[in-house]
């Protein structure tokens, strides 16, 4: 899984500006070609694992409950044998508390940690499938730019880089570099805006859950009513 997300990180990381300045050197869109593949795959790896882990989170969390909810009761039923005077069954029903007790943390610990290895995936999976639709669209407009630089014969030399382009004395060649670049840009704040916004709401959903776990707590010892 690890190895996985570096992989993935590693596409979401990759600077988009050098690969156009590479396809333009090299007169072919092969290394976006080669890009976009790897992304796709990726991607759908992605796809499959976070599918497994978002099931292991949901039987663990289930686990968890189901032990959470067996030590409750028994919580209350060593209360009511001891006020029964019934000392031994207590003493057996504190010795399964215990052991149960145990296995609700453990699980509680387990699901707790495949829930924030479902985040880092999705989180990879919808950053990953932005780059990759930015991807695919500057491939388009750099198709059109390479078609273009072809039709007016212009020398390998010319084409080393969007720099390069831009300095070129032909005014609808300099557009159209300015504008891929102008686009890489504005997609990449796309991008990073996103994964904020998702970093956001996932402050706040836990943060909200951390409150109602605090007042559902404080109702306990109160007496109240769930």
């Amino acid at each position: 899984m690890a190895s996985l997300l570096d992989k993935v990180r590693t596409l979401i990381s990759a600077n988009l500006h050098s690969m156009v300045d590479a396809a333009l050197k090299a007169n072919s869109v092969a290394v976006m070609d080669e890009y976009i593949r790897q992304a796709e795959n990726n991607l759908d790896a992605l796809e499959d694992a976070a599918a497994t882990v978002g099931g292991e989170v949901k039987t663990l969390k289930r686990k968890a409950d189901e032990y959470a909810a067996q030590v409750a009761k028994l919580d209350k039923d060593i209360d009511a044998l001891l006020q029964q005077n019934r000392e031994d069954l207590a003493t057996a029903a504190q010795s399964k508390f215990n052991s149960t007790q145990k296995l609700a943390e453990q699980y509680k610990e387990q699901y707790e940690r495949q829930q924030a290895e479902y985040q880092n995936l999705l989180d990879a999976k919808l950053k990953l499938e932005a780059k990759l639709t930015t991807t695919k669209q500057e491939r388009e407009e750099l198709l059109a730019l390479l078609d273009l630089a072809k039709s007016k014969e212009l020398t390998v030399k010319t084409m080393k880089s969007l720099d390069d382009v831009a300095g070129n004395s032909d005014a609808d060649i300099a557009r159209m570099g300015e504008s891929i670049r102008a686009r890489l840009d504005k997609a990449s704040a796309k991008s990073e805006m996103m994964a904020n916004r998702l970093d956001d709401q996932m402050d706040q959903v836990l943060g909200k859950s951390e409150l109602d776990n605090q007042l559902a707590e404080r109702k306990k010892r109160l007496g109240m009513g769930g």
